[in-house]
């Protein structure tokens, strides 16, 4: 190293050591993933860039350069695969149209099923059915009867089985029904509920809410009263609900505040939470171990196919553990939010899946026995709501509906079946079962020749492409067309339920080879050499500046006009 560069080193040294709030600056930006995910800020203002994109129908088609025969090929089956989609369900799809007039969630799920340059013309060709009339095993039955497995998993309440779950909503209604909607007290059947859940988390107090959701904003405020400090920490990509600056970027019209966004299994992140005197409290969602500093995959961002998902458990229990050990410290609140995963990894869930224990641990989803609902479940310290010595200094929080006595119901019904033979069966040798599944399912794609390889955490599944391509969202629409049923952000997340049968689980192994295979022959998989990641990166980028320009342009050519 030269001298001017040890004396410019030292200098910035000498005056990072004067300005201590410049050293946290520093030392948080070192933190933060260098994606978009990982800049909240950055990609607000890169969404408000964004100009809006369509292709016609003839770019439709060729995207990628494919030659005249091949886009005439995709042409051919893209018709036949539209006609396939409608001929099968028309009552569904009409009742959907129906219905989207007044319902702002389908417009919007049905607008980001897909990358947006191709949403309007897929839009108009292939319709995907929202509606369902029964559901039993592991099936949807659409209202023209047609039968999907489902892959869906409720966004994540399917644990058990929907049959499972309609016999504890029965349970529930029927154990409730004396009291009915009785607010304020409690069914008895909380203090079973309470009992139940201390045991299985591991924790001192427990507390009822309405949605996973609403629970981790309990968690959070808990841990601001106790610490007295405002900050939180969130890992890039993790999603906590869609409340406040927890889940910033896109999609919410604030920028953040209170919340750090650092990067996941990061030791600067650790360096952080070591210096910093104003975080109460750390966000981990297990999820993320499937996909770390990414958020949630799904179809809609399949730009050039280049999604990677990778899980690694002895990696991300390390990192759990050494997160563990700095929270503890420097008292910073370590909050599982086990709303999607909880009681899917184990009966302890991740908490007792990974062996570490958290300070509060969320839970949602599964754990109503198929109503809604959220629970916090804490260390004493920080799950109180007062402070002995000063009566005026509380943390309140009540819902109307927080242990309604029908919830409470189906939770019991829900937590006593855990201990029977039937479902403990479901969680006897389950990692096995499922790694064993997710490698015949890999197998059997590469055997079939298609790109498609899974990755897994447990029963939650993403598929990872092994070649570039612009088309590799429409894999979706082909396997709804052959009787599999995803939920809207298509091959991101599969979801399957623990009773899955192996003759269950080859039905969908033989769909999806079906699926691939026709959406091989209509030409849509068609690669070339140049047809790299890079190169349709590079592509989509200039498509991009071209539309702003086009934009940019109308837009000074109005206000001359007028």
């Amino acid at each position: 190293m030269s001298a001017e560069l040890v004396l410019t080193a030292s200098a910035l040294a000498a005056a990072m050591a004067g300005f201590p709030a410049l050293r946290r600056r520093l030392q948080l930006s070192r933190a933060k993933h260098r994606s978009l995910a990982g800049h909240s800020r950055m990609a607000k203002r890169a969404a408000r860039w964004m100009p809006a994109l369509h292709y016609d129908e003839a770019r439709f088609f060729a995207a990628d350069g494919a030659p005249v025969e091949v886009a005439v090929q995709r042409r051919q089956g893209f018709e036949q695969l539209s006609q396939q989609l409608r001929e099968r369900a028309p009552q569904t799809l009409a009742i959907g149209q129906q219905a989207s007039d007044g319902l702002p969630d389908m417009r919007f799920t049905s607008r980001y099923r897909i990358p947006f340059p191709f949403s309007a013309y897929a839009k108009a060709h292939l319709p995907m059915g929202s509606f369902w009339a029964s559901a039993q095993g592991v099936t949807l039955t659409d209202l023209d009867g047609n039968e999907h497995l489902d892959l869906t998993g409720s966004y994540g309440v399917n644990v058990l089985g929907v049959d499972f779950y309609r016999a504890c909503m029965a349970e529930g209604a029927a154990l409730g029904a004396a009291l009915g909607p009785v607010l304020g007290g409690y069914h008895p059947c909380v203090a079973d509920n309470v009992a139940r859940l201390k045991a299985l988390s591991g924790m001192d107090d427990v507390s009822f809410h309405m949605s996973g959701t609403e629970a981790v904003m309990q968690a959070v405020r808990l841990a601001r009263y106790h610490t007295g400090k405002r900050h939180l920490v969130r890992f890039t990509g993790a999603y906590h609900g869609w409340w406040e600056d927890v889940q910033p970027g896109p999609g919410n019209p604030l920028p953040p505040r209170e919340t750090y966004t650092l990067k996941d299994m990061d030791d600067k992140s650790l360096q952080v939470l070591c210096s910093r005197r104003d975080i109460a409290c750390v966000l981990v969602n297990p999820l993320q171990a499937l996909h770390p500093n990414r958020n949630a995959p799904g179809d809609s961002t399949l730009m050039d196919g280049s999604r990677s998902a990778h899980f690694d458990r002895a990696a991300y229990r390390r990192w759990l553990q050494r997160l563990r050990e700095v929270c503890t410290e420097r008292s910073i609140v370590l909050i599982f939010d086990e709303v999607f995963v909880g009681f899917r990894l184990a009966l302890g869930g991740a908490q007792a899946w990974f062996g570490v224990q958290a300070d509060m641990v969320c839970y949602g989803k599964t754990l109503g026995g198929g109503l809604p609902v959220g629970v916090v479940c804490g260390q004493r310290r920080w799950m109180e709501r007062f402070r002995e010595d000063r009566p005026a200094d509380i943390c309140f929080a009540r819902g109307t509906f927080n242990a309604h006595p029908y919830v409470m119901g189906a939770m019991n019904a829900f937590l006593r079946a855990l201990d029977t033979p039937e479902v403990l069966a479901l969680y006897d040798g389950l990692d096995a079962r499922w790694s064993q599944r997710l490698q015949r399912f890999n197998q059997a794609m590469r055997e079939a020749g298609l790109p498609v390889q899974a990755e897994a955490l447990s029963t939650i599944w993403t598929l990872n492409y092994t070649q570039p391509s612009r088309y590799h969202w429409l894999l979706q629409f082909y396997l709804r067309a052959h009787g599999l049923a995803l939920s809207w952000v298509g091959t991101g997340r599969l979801v399957f339920s623990l009773n899955y049968t192996d003759a269950d689980f080859e039905e969908v192994l033989r769909r999806f080879i079906a699926s691939g295979q026709q959406m091989q022959a209509d030409g849509w998989w068609w690669t070339d050499a140049k047809l790299t990641h890079r190169a349709i990166r590079q592509q989509m980028a200039r498509e991009l500046l071209q539309a702003k320009a086009r934009q940019v342009w109308q837009q000074l050519s109005g206000r001359s006009a007028s």
